[in-house]
């Protein structure tokens, strides 16, 4: 390859920078040093580094230009992100989650009901809307109702994050791994159907082994009011006409999915500027004029840009550093070399696994990617085994997939690395079963 720099110091420096970032994240939980700092670092030295070779060998574009490409692949993940969080935000504050958990409550369901409940929304909703966008909404539901057992909210966590890419790993709208299979023709819309049974293996075993771990008890009835708020219906039904606005969009005007979640928080803010106006208008006290930006408090009617603001920025930032890193390494020219290793040596069947366990440590879009572009000559159960593992191997950690990482962000104390990786074993499992189950098919 004629712009490899894996041989140049470029490549050993800027894989040792990358291993180093990945332990302090690892150790997140014992470092109390949030996850994005290391990694937004990382990058920053990676992409010097590159520059640095190529001005030094007369070339003062080709680093620019590469890191433009990449850097316009986190906006679309940070614009989509911003505005599902927004969402989830909204819904919260209007009382929809804490309404869904009385519900549950009342209907005399135990925490187990309601783990497997909340599991099999996820897997039905994921292939429709995409597994980032469902499980920011179901992680919502399960740490709003089991709060005050901790054990039950990371297993529920995870059980979320393995139906999440499950569901996503049979649908072209499930995931951006089977979206970029599915525009490259390798897989046509009704051949993904064939990956349902192993995707419900992947997701049903690890479900199934960790059920255990949910205590077996009936929530106590909720003492305070849980109506929904004013508006809290319509923002439900706003939120589903921008999941389908933007499925519809990439599916249908092949426009990034992005433009259709942004166009739907845009009609969120313009509704809540009407229902902000035509609530109660409450004067501001005497004196609050000159309050400190320091001393802001939550506002007292529905603010749109308090919701934006509480977005979970170090996982946001956290996604700068993974996409900006990985695109560092693809340029340098390890991701092309890993693949190309894989199928020559072991075959495609073996290849196609290892993809997805690499998908883990690393995220399964420039995997994805550096399989598509090697292109290897393999049949079509072959394409669709990639699909699978790539799609459901980021389950095996809790950073492995953009559901894990946004989970982390959204339950932090409940759902972490080490939480995760205490039932790794379990999502092994079920990671290897789907895989023959496919085979076997």
């Amino acid at each position: 390859m004629e712009h490899a720099l894996t041989d140049t110091w470029v490549g050993p420096f800027s894989l040792t920078i990358f291993v180093i970032a990945y332990l302090f994240i690892f150790a997140e939980e014992y470092l109390k040093l949030r996850k994005s700092k290391p990694l937004m670092m990382a990058a920053g030295f990676i992409w010097i580094a590159i520059a640095v070779y190529y001005n030094a060998h007369g070339d003062t574009h080709r680093a620019g230009e590469a890191a433009k490409h990449y850097l316009l692949e986190y906006t679309e993940i940070f614009l989509f992100l911003l505005s599902a969080m927004t969402y989830v935000n909204v819904l919260e504050e209007r009382g929809v989650f804490h309404a869904i958990r009385a519900w549950l409550v009342s209907r005399g369901f135990g925490l187990r009901t309601i783990y497997w409940l909340t599991g099999m929304f996820t897997f039905l909703l994921s292939p429709i809307a995409d597994n980032l966008t469902t499980a920011l909404i179901m992680g919502s539901v399960v740490l709003s109702v089991g709060r005050d057992y901790k054990k039950a909210v990371t297993v529920g966590c995870i059980n979320v994050v393995v139906a999440a890419n499950a569901g996503g790993a049979f649908s072209p709208f499930g995931d951006v791994t089977t979206l970029m299979v599915w525009q490259k023709g390798l897989v046509h819309f009704s051949e993904f159907g064939r990956l349902l049974i192993p995707a419900l293996v992947n997701w049903l075993l690890p479900a199934f082994i960790m059920s255990f771990a949910v205590p077996k008890i009936k929530l106590p009835p909720l003492s305070e009011d849980h109506k929904i708020k004013r508006g809290g219906w319509i923002a439900v039904g706003l939120l589903l006409f921008t999941i389908f606005g933007s499925v519809a969009i990439h599916s249908f005007l092949y426009l990034p999915s992005v433009f259709g979640m942004m166009t739907g928080l845009g009609i969120l803010k313009l509704y809540g500027y009407w229902l902000k106006r035509s609530e109660v208008f409450q004067p501001i006290e005497e004196g609050a004029e000159d309050i400190l930006l320091s001393d802001y408090r939550p506002p007292k009617g529905y603010d749109i840009f308090y919701f934006l603001s509480r977005a979970e920025w170090d996982t946001l930032m956290f996604f700068y550093g993974v996409v900006m890193c990985i695109g560092g390494l693809a340029t340098i020219g390890y991701m092309e070399g890993i693949p190309r290793f894989l199928y020559q040596e072991y075959g495609a069947t073996i290849a196609n696994v290892i993809v997805g366990i690499v998908s883990a440590l690393i995220d399964n879009v420039p995997v994805m990617l550096a399989v598509l572009t090697m292109k290897p000559d393999m049949p079509l159960d072959q394409w669709l085994l990639v699909t699978l593992t790539a799609g459901v191997g980021g389950s095996l950690l809790s950073i492995g997939s953009a559901a894990g990482v946004a989970l982390m962000g959204l339950a932090k104390e409940h759902y972490t690395f080490f939480g995760h990786l205490k039932w790794t074993w379990a999502v092994a499992i079920g990671y290897f079963a789907s895989v023959m189950v496919h085979l076997l098919l």
